[in-house]
């Protein structure tokens, strides 16, 4: 396992991470399974843990919490995330002071845990004032509950607005922003969000690098039953086309070339990013986490990448 800095931070997360949205939650995955996953990833040196309160409305906190206690808490990179609502209740939302206090304690207790090492505001909150929310996360911090802070989702504008507040006011700067970012989902990010993290020492921590299963070639013939895009339409509705699906189905003989899977490949390519800290993998099973550590140690050549250009564009 590779690792890398977290923005211009001293603390190193693993290239490969592993994340809690979708799969993790006891109405979803056992206790015996998930312990499988978390371990394995845990022994293939994968030392960050990507949660949120909102997956499974705290369940994935307190499964994968739980099973995290047996590991020294020193080994573990563990993030968390507050932004939507996780009640009826007015204020049980957003991105306003009175939530985020309320919310990265109730997480802790989740987690079982005294700090979680990043804290994300989950997406912008149009309702709260930008001087509010930072303001916020650096009590956080300074309260020892957090020991940084980042955003998910947010905009250029947004990240350089609460970043220019924070080096301003002496506040704790974000380390890091969480974006959606792949093979096929990339304009956005190296156009708009890189070119505002990177100047900043932000890192970037990136969520659906393979497209939810797109890239992995599980839908090169279409969809088998007990997929996820045959359980979830949206998903299948948002990836699958002719167009993405012939993208895939060339990718295999550069992979095959390299002896690499596809999923392998779609990691490696996301992490030829110098700004990008970490790639966040689900997984369902445990070779699925055996299957996705390598990516971290590939480097893929001027002459690959510029194959792999060829079939996206």
């Amino acid at each position: 396992m590779r690792y890398r800095r977290l923005g211009n931070s001293g603390l190193r997360v693993s290239a490969v991470s592993l994340g809690g949205w979708i799969n993790f939650g006891e109405d979803k995955l056992g206790r015996e399974s998930a312990d499988k996953i978390i371990t394995n990833a845990y022994e293939k040196g994968i030392n960050f843990f990507d949660l949120a309160d909102i997956y499974g409305r705290g369940a994935a906190e307190r499964q994968m919490g739980a099973v995290l206690q047996q590991f020294p808490r020193h080994t573990l990179v563990v993030s968390t995330k507050a932004y939507w609502p996780m009640s009826d209740d007015i204020n049980d939302r957003g991105l306003s002071r009175k939530h985020l206090m309320e919310s990265i304690d109730k997480s802790l207790e989740r987690l079982e845990m005294d700090y979680v090492d990043i804290y994300f505001c989950h997406r912008p909150d149009p309702d709260t004032a930008m001087r509010e929310t930072v303001m916020a996360m650096h009590s956080i911090i300074e309260q020892g509950k957090a020991l940084y802070w980042g955003t998910s989702e947010w905009s250029a504008a947004q990240i350089i607005e609460a970043y220019e507040l924070c080096d301003k006011y002496g506040w704790h700067l974000p380390q890091v922003e969480q974006p959606q970012y792949s093979m096929l989902v990339r304009d956005y990010v190296e156009q708009e969000i890189l070119p505002a993290t990177e100047p900043r020492s932000m890192g970037l921590v990136v969520w659906s690098p393979l497209a939810q299963g797109m890239l992995t070639g599980k839908y090169d013939a279409g969809v088998p039953d007990d997929s996820r895009f045959a359980r979830e339409t949206w998903v299948k509705d948002r990836y699958l086309s002719e167009d993405t699906a012939e993208k895939v189905r060339q990718l295999k003989p550069i992979a095959d070339e390299l002896g690499l899977t596809r999923a392998q490949l779609a990691l490696a390519w996301v992490l030829r990013q110098s700004g990008v800290s970490s790639v966040i993998t689900g997984a369902t099973r445990p070779e699925q986490v055996l299957d996705n550590v390598p990516a971290a140690e590939v480097d893929l050549s001027a002459e690959v990448i510029a194959r792999i250009e060829e079939v996206l564009a």
